[in-house]
């Protein structure tokens, strides 16, 4: 991996497209309703940006910050999660070389498309969304923008054409609608406008639990963001809940919340070992969160170093993402004019 410095200094001489012949386009994307945690960097951030470094590969990475204002008002802390998102996925090594990597917000043309879908979209399709029903029992809380929110993602996916989407399981419902009001359009304009998009599983991270136990999540308060300072970092992990089984007794690996982080950041030799002393008792919860920490902390210590120097140096970051927007800008320009010109509103 390159330090930082160097990344930075070759992030916006681009050659996307020239090195190889994409055969597949792939697209995924992260809120920007709080730093990057340890859930959105194992299951989200970490296999997309494996992903884009294959030959057949073309990615679009982006960050969306316009689904942030769903649930956030204010906008030092929009800014400060955007910058954030943006320097966890260079930390981790992301070459805007060979991705498109952009803001959400600054390619405009994906509200356009959002109404264009909204105006397709049948009102029980989107009141049955889990991010509606969720809240739907506090009706107070819901803005239209919530509501509206899985024609917005179908936009971020449709306007690019992408042929296959990494999600969580808890997003496969979205990239069903995604795909019903695709096809529905197709059939209104009897062209294929859109790519039908396919869902992309991951089966070897399927949920990251959090400090709770419950899928690490923003929402739930229950996260672990590894680009704390070394003495916050231990006082998260040894928040983790556990039960009250006494150091002595044998303890089962399969039912603890810090075995089940450890199993997923460790190597399997490690996860052996430490599922072998729980067994054996003798081996107490405080010794295994000292375990996790360890692991945490050495393992991603380069990318917190990059995190720190991308984030300490906002125009560096800046530069990285406008290159992105353009080429993104210039898909989704394409894109757009076609959808208008078929609805009847000519090309912009």
């Amino acid at each position: 991996m390159k330090m930082p410095e160097e990344r930075a200094r070759t992030a916006y001489s681009s050659n996307f497209g020239t090195e190889h012949k994409p055969m597949k386009r792939i697209l995924t994307g992260i809120q920007s309703n709080g730093n990057p945690h340890l859930g959105n960097i194992l299951g989200a951030i970490m296999p997309a940006i494996q992903m884009s470094n294959a030959p057949n590969v073309e990615s679009f990475l982006f960050i969306a910050d316009l689904h942030a204002l769903t649930s956030l008002k204010n906008k030092n802390v929009i800014e400060e999660n955007t910058n954030s998102v943006a320097a966890a996925w260079l930390a981790f090594g992301l070459d805007v070389k060979r991705s498109v990597f952009y803001r959400q917000s600054r390619v405009p043309m994906v509200t356009e498309l959002a109404w264009f879908l909204n105006c397709f979209a049948p009102f029980p399709m989107l009141a049955n969304a889990h991010s509606f029903k969720d809240k739907s029992e506090r009706l107070a809380d819901v803005n239209a923008g919530l509501f509206t929110y899985p024609m917005l993602m179908a936009a971020d996916i449709l306007l690019y054409q992408a042929n296959e989407v990494p999600v969580g399981k808890d997003q496969v419902q979205h990239l069903e609608m995604t795909r019903d009001v695709a096809g529905a359009l197709n059939r209104y304009a009897e062209t294929e406008l859109f790519v039908l998009p396919q869902t992309k599983v991951s089966e070897e991270v399927m949920i990251v639990p959090g400090t709770d136990g419950q899928k690490m999540s923003k929402s739930y308060g229950n996260i672990i963001n590894i680009f704390l300072s070394e003495k916050e970092l231990d006082k998260v992990v040894k928040t983790i809940v556990t039960d009250s089984t006494p150091i002595e007794e044998p303890k089962d690996p399969d039912r603890c919340n810090v075995y089940a982080l450890y199993k997923l950041v460790a190597s399997p030799e490690q996860a052996s070992e430490m599922a072998a002393q729980y067994r054996a008792g003798g081996y107490g919860y405080g010794h295994a969160k000292r375990a996790l920490f360890e692991v945490l902390w050495q393992r991603f210590d380069e990318p917190r170093k990059a995190y720190r120097y991308w984030m300490e140096n906002p125009a560096e970051l800046n530069r990285a993402l406008e290159m992105g927007e353009e080429k993104a800008a210039a898909v989704a320009s394409e894109t757009l004019n076609r959808v208008r010109q078929h609805l009847g509103y000519g090309r912009r």
